[in-house]
């Protein structure tokens, strides 16, 4: 068997999709961080496109997360199914996981918003990715395929972790009436592969990565920082 090594840099919510599934399957793998203002030169060589996450297998670098997952299914695919059986359920399977990516990018443009405007209208349009996600949810449950826990929800685990965080901050209202997503939320991060996926210190870091963005949101956070330092 191939020695594992999982490359990223400290916070990105990609690289948890594929530790999750390499905890759910019982694999071994070895965690490297980087800082990617700094990539070191063995990094570059590695990664063609400069992007985290990349799994090191032996010697041969796979990049892309849902390159990395398709990998990690198709050799051991006896250890923990991860798709569904059928070829039309894994494609809606991975169609969702794809809509998951499309919803870190717009948790991304939400606390990365320069003014209360456009935070507002980013806000907006990520409250209405979750209602998307309800109307899937509605019918299924505790995971996103019934009891059987899957990819797209390691895709989606790391999406509410950050939520997590933004709630330390302020009610945004993101999850307001949907009752299905909030429980799916919950259950999530309940999972054991899901909490062991990051450092424990994640929503720390990921403040203090916030407060250097000058955005709206990181403005909010370095207010919240200055009252709880006051009282």
């Amino acid at each position: 068997m191939h020695h594992l090594e999982l490359i990223s840099n400290i916070l990105c919510p990609y690289t948890q999709r594929a530790a999750i599934q390499l905890t759910e399957k019982g694999l071994e793998v070895r965690r490297t961080y980087i800082d990617l203002t700094d990539k070191p030169g063995w990094f570059v060589r590695l990664s063609p496109l400069g992007k985290v996450p990349v799994l090191r297998v032996g010697d041969t670098p796979v990049f892309e997360t849902a390159v990395i997952c398709e990998y990690i299914e198709e050799t051991h695919p006896d250890r923990t199914p991860m798709w569904p059986h059928h070829a039309l359920d894994r494609a809606r399977h991975r169609a969702w996981a794809e809509f998951a990516s499309a919803v870190i990018g717009d948790v991304f443009g939400f606390y990365m918003a320069p003014d209360e405007a456009a935070f507002e209208r980013k806000r907006l349009e990520l409250a209405g990715r979750f209602a998307r996600l309800e109307s899937a949810l509605a019918e299924a449950g505790p995971y996103f395929d019934g009891e059987r826990f899957g990819l797209v929800d390691a895709a989606f685990a790391p999406i509410f972790r950050l939520l997590d965080t933004f709630d330390q901050l302020a009610d945004f209202r993101l999850l307001h009436g949907l009752a299905a997503t909030t429980a799916y939320r919950h259950r999530l991060a309940a999972r054991p592969s899901v909490r062991v996926a990051v450092v424990p210190d994640y929503g720390q870091v990921f403040l203090r990565y916030l407060a250097g963005r000058g955005s709206f949101l990181a403005r909010l956070a370095t207010a919240a920082e200055k009252r709880s330092v006051e009282a």
